[in-house]
């Protein structure tokens, strides 16, 4: 078996506390346990294979049309169809962010160039600096990820707008990772979504495992306006990879505003505390907008927590970075504080 390479492997030891995957702390909400529980009592018969109930919700939810939306088992489920689809020669992937892009990308056959954002530029990203990349390597892929994962820092819509025109001047397919935008303080002025209309080499992935914190249930979508795009992923994936109980899920979560709201308010207020908690211990921290941090500090500083059942995410294995850089989610206030004052000891 390969290394884990991802946070949240709470399976091959014991833990107490998981900082290492960044899912809502509120939980699931229980509107959405109650309706998994009641899909199990009709989970005998196959799952609808186009989700259609839950794509025609996601359409009224985001006022777009139906046949724009694609579900799949998880975002990282859709990366891989989406990629095989498509089935790009050369691609430009972001670095360091989400590793699953690459993973898709080298398991396609694609060769891979990577923009490197770098630490004396606060590992901000520059379209600029991207477009010039683009224009050198030539891609026919590309991936973005807003806000990004694992710095947490967000870019405008504006930005995504400009690089989406060059996608298309140039031939390029762009790829938006917004999986993580529903707990910025203002969404709406980061997504492209609703531009998938006008951009058709444009494809959106959005999911509910972070959000809902629904990680267990796999569920994600994502919107494109070309649909050949979609009837490729459609001829690439396996049939039925969505179980009923995560479209249940999924409908119901839908329905639960109230809970973002609550979501976003927590992660807001314990965000700044963590991040001072952090910097008050002598830690470099940057300024994410999203529900995790990302900071670095003394190499073995995962293995020294570990000891004591609390679990962070080394970034060791993203490229660009080493084992001084580390990632963790905010959580509730409780947990944080217990997170701080363990940090204090080992640190």
């Amino acid at each position: 078996m390969n290394t884990y390479g991802h946070g949240g492997d709470i399976y091959s030891q014991e833990i107490l506390l998981d900082y290492s995957a960044n899912i809502n702390p509120l939980g699931m909400p229980e509107g959405v346990k109650e309706a998994v529980r009641r899909a199990v009592d009709e989970a005998a018969p196959y799952p609808d294979s186009s989700c259609r109930r839950l794509r025609k919700a996601l359409a009224a939810f985001h006022q777009l049309e139906e046949e724009r939306i694609i579900c799949g088992n998880g975002a990282a489920d859709l990366i891989f169809q989406l990629v095989f689809a498509l089935r790009p020669e050369r691609a430009l992937v972001p670095a360091p962010s989400f590793s699953e892009y690459g993973q898709a990308l080298k398991a396609a056959g694609a060769k891979i160039f990577l923009y490197r954002m770098k630490k004396e530029n606060g590992f901000r990203f520059s379209l600029r600096d991207w477009m010039e990349e683009a224009d050198r390597v030539r891609p026919d892929m590309a991936f973005f990820c807003n806000p990004n994962n694992p710095t947490g820092l967000a870019e405008g819509k504006e930005t995504v707008e400009k690089m989406a025109g060059f996608c298309r001047e140039r031939g390029i397919f762009l790829a938006v990772d917004e999986c993580f935008q529903e707990f910025l303080d203002e969404p709406e002025a980061c997504s492209i979504l609703g531009e998938t209309g006008r951009f058709p080499h444009l494809f959106v992935l959005k999911a509910f495992t972070k959000t809902y914190a629904m990680a267990g249930l796999r569920l994600g979508y994502g919107i494109c306006g070309d649909r050949q795009i979609l009837e490729q992923m459609e001829a690439v994936r396996q049939p039925w990879s969505v179980s009923s109980l995560a479209q249940a899920a999924g409908l119901a979560a839908l329905r639960e505003e109230e809970y973002v709201k609550r979501s976003k308010t927590l992660v807001k207020i314990q965000r700044k505390a963590l991040k001072e908690g952090l910097a008050g211990l002598g830690l470099e921290v940057w300024d994410s907008q999203a529900n995790y941090i990302f900071f670095r500090g003394p190499e073995g500083l995962k293995e020294r927590l570990l000891d004591r059942k609390i679990l962070i995410r080394s970034c060791a294995n993203y490229p660009g970075l080493d084992g001084s850089y580390y990632r963790i989610c905010v959580g509730t206030e409780k947990n944080n504080q217990r997170l701080l004052r363990e940090l204090e000891e080992v640190l």
